[in-house]
């Protein structure tokens, strides 16, 4: 395993796994500028081919996943005469990389997951909770609107009423409910949410990378596609699975009745 430090965040590797935790316990890992640009330099070496990673779980140290944005900090976090521009330089990258990521991520949501750190826990394409965990929409509490591209992924997830209610209230969801919801994927006891976790990444991980990777490209393209431009894209990114050489491996080992051993390739 290796480890690799960025301002307040931390990068693990666990063989193809990349453990990205959000390390600034002190303040609730709580999002700056500085852990933001972190986040961006960690995901170069997420990406970086040398690594060999092809799951990413993201999580937080401490009691906490993310309280949110860093409003007691310094810098453009705490300037609302533009938030918006707060919005479009610093976080709009981090959500814009994670979603065209080219591997899956599994978020492992440890404590409260509130604001813009619900928005990014709800970036996982499986989304894992201690059953302590809790989320909460903290925006109306501060006169701001939800960000992060959650009012895009609330509606969808949960339908548009309760995605209101959460917005508009300001309630904590606790994870129990957001399993029934439909918020979340898996609920396990705090003690067994990060092994559990890692147990599914490390299942991801093995698996036909590049083809789990076109799976989140068309699940993220769906909502704004029509029918006919869905079946289009999926012609156009089954071609390129079936010339893969897990594709050929999958059916060989189907065949004969045995796992696939991927290689994400």
């Amino acid at each position: 395993m290796t480890t690799l430090e960025f301002p307040h965040v931390r990068l693990e590797t666990e063989g193809s796994v990349g453990l990205l935790t959000l390390a600034h316990p002190e303040v609730l890992n709580a999002m700056s500028p500085e852990m933001l640009d972190g986040l961006l330099s960690a995901l170069d070496a997420v990406e970086d081919p040398a690594r060999g990673l092809r799951c990413l779980l993201v999580t937080g140290a401490g009691r906490a996943f993310s309280a949110g944005a860093n409003l007691g900090g310094s810098g453009p976090s705490t300037k609302a005469n533009d938030a918006g521009a707060v919005l479009e330089t610093y976080y709009h990258p981090l959500f814009r990389r994670l979603r065209d990521l080219r591997m899956p991520i599994v978020s492992a949501v440890n404590g409260v997951a509130a604001g813009v750190g619900m928005s990014l826990a709800l970036m996982g394409d499986m989304v894992v909770a201690a059953r302590s965990a809790y989320f909460l929409q903290a925006f109306r509490r501060i006169g701001l609107v939800p960000d992060g591209g959650v009012t895009w992924l609330l509606p969808r997830l949960i339908g548009t009423a309760r995605a209101k209610e959460l917005s508009l209230l300001g309630e904590r969801l606790p994870a129990e409910q957001a399993l029934a919801w439909g918020l979340i994927n898996r609920v396990h006891d705090d003690d067994e949410m990060m092994p559990a976790a890692k147990e599914l990444a490390a299942e991801l991980a093995a698996g036909p990378t590049r083809a789990l990777a076109s799976i989140r490209r068309l699940y993220w393209a769906s909502p704004d596609n029509s029918y006919e431009q869905q079946l289009d894209l999926e012609r156009s990114l089954q071609r390129e699975a079936g010339r893969t050489r897990d594709s050929r491996e999958g059916i060989k080992a189907f065949l004969a009745k045995r796992p696939a051993l991927f290689r994400g390739e």
